[in-house]
C-alpha cells in the first residue's frame, strides 16, 4: 500500500512527540522513521514537520495531513483483526479506560471474570478520572458517565446512574438547608471534577456553576469532606446510596434532582466493532443488566 509505512510512522511520530519514542512504539530505528518521512514529503512535495534538536512542530500541511491520519492505523488493525477472528474466540491487546472509583468497584472484577473465559485477551486497564483522547492515545474502549457530548464517537448505554446533593446533618443543623438553586451560592459547596451541578427545572436540564474553596478529583475524598461537615456536594448514586438510607447523609433539593444520567461505553467511530469490543461490550451490559450494583 503506497506510502503506509511512512503514514503510519509520522502519525506516531506526532503521537509521541519525538522520533526516537516512535521508533521504540513501532519497533523500528530513528533514522529509519526520518528517512520514512522525509520519503513522504518528498512525495507530497511538502513539508509536514519542523525539526530541531528538543521538539518538533507540524506545519500547516502536517496539522491537514495529521488530521486526515490519525485514525487509519487503528482502522487497519480493527479491519485485519475482525477477519482474522471472525471464527476465533477474542484475542489480543485490549485497551480500555474507565474512571478510578467505579472502575475499581464494578468494572474491574467483572473484567477479571471476564479474562478467566478468555485467556487470549491482553488487558490495558487505565483507570483515571481525566477524559482521554481515545484515538490520541489509542484506547478500545472507555467508560464515561454523564451526558454524552462527544459525536465522533459511538456509544452504547451501559446503566443509569442518578447525581444526589447532599450533606451531612451536622452540617445542616450548623447552616440550614437550601430551598432553592439560587441559596447554594450561600452554602459551602465541595466541588469534584466538575464545576457546574446537574439539575432539573421546569422540565428542563439546568447545570449550575459553583465556586468552592475546597476540590478535589478524588471521589472517597469528597465523600469524606462531605461526611464530616465540611459542606455540600453532589454525588453519584454508588458513592452516597449506604449514606442517604442510613441517614448519615441528607438528601437535599429533591425536587430539581435531574432524573437520572448514564454510564457509557464508547469507542471510536473510525473502527469496525472487532471480536473482541463486541464481545466486552456486551458483557459488561448483560452483567449490569443481570445484576445492577447500586440497584435501588
Amino acid at each position: 500500500m503506497k506510502n503506509w509505512e511512512a503514514m503510519e510512522a509520522f502519525v506516531e511520530v506526532v503521537r509521541q512527540g519525538s522520533f526516537s519514542a516512535a521508533a521504540i512504539k513501532l519497533s523500528v530505528s530513528a533514522s529509519h522513521i526520518s528517512r520514512l518521512i522525509t520519503q513522504l514529503e518528498a512525495e507530497l512535495e511538502t513539508t509536514l514537520l519542523f525539526r530541531t534538536t528538543r521538539r518538533i512542530r507540524l506545519s500547516d500541511a502536517g496539522e491537514l495531513y495529521y488530521q486526515h491520519c490519525r485514525g487509519l492505523p487503528e482502522a487497519l488493525s480493527s479491519a485485519e483483526e475482525v477477519i482474522s477472528t471472525l471464527n476465533q474466540a477474542p484475542i489480543g491487546s485490549f485497551k480500555m479506560t474507565c474512571a478510578t472509583t467505579f472502575g475499581e468497584r464494578y468494572i474491574a472484577p467483572l473484567m477479571n471474570d471476564f479474562l478467566l473465559n478468555h485467556p487470549k485477551i491482553e488487558l490495558d486497564f487505565h483507570l483515571t478520572n481525566r477524559s482521554v483522547d481515545l484515538i490520541e492515545e489509542g484506547y478500545d474502549l472507555a467508560i464515561r458517565m454523564g451526558a454524552m457530548k462527544d459525536s465522533s464517537h459511538l456509544s452504547r448505554r451501559l446503566c443509569d446512574r442518578e447525581e444526589y446533593l447532599c450533606a451531612s446533618r451536622e452540617y445542616i443543623d450548623q447552616h440550614g438547608m437550601p430551598h432553592t438553586l439560587a441559596e447554594l451560592s450561600k452554602h459551602s459547596c465541595l466541588i469534584g471534577s466538575k464545576t457546574h451541578w446537574l439539575f432539573q427545572q421546569d422540565g428542563q436540564r439546568k447545570e449550575v456553576k459553583v465556586s468552592s474553596n475546597w476540590r478535589s478529583n478524588s471521589g472517597p475524598a469528597l465523600l469524606d469532606a462531605v461526611r464530616k461537615g465540611l459542606g455540600i456536594a453532589q454525588l453519584p448514586d454508588y458513592y452516597v446510596a449506604d449514606d442517604l438510607a442510613s441517614g448519615k447523609l441528607i438528601p437535599l433539593l429533591t425536587q430539581y434532582q435531574y432524573p437520572y444520567s448514564g454510564v457509557w461505553l464508547v469507542y471510536p467511530k473510525v473502527r469496525q466493532p472487532s471480536p473482541k469490543l463486541q464481545s466486552i461490550c456486551d458483557y459488561l451490559i448483560q452483567r449490569f443488566k443481570q445484576d445492577p450494583p447500586f440497584a435501588k
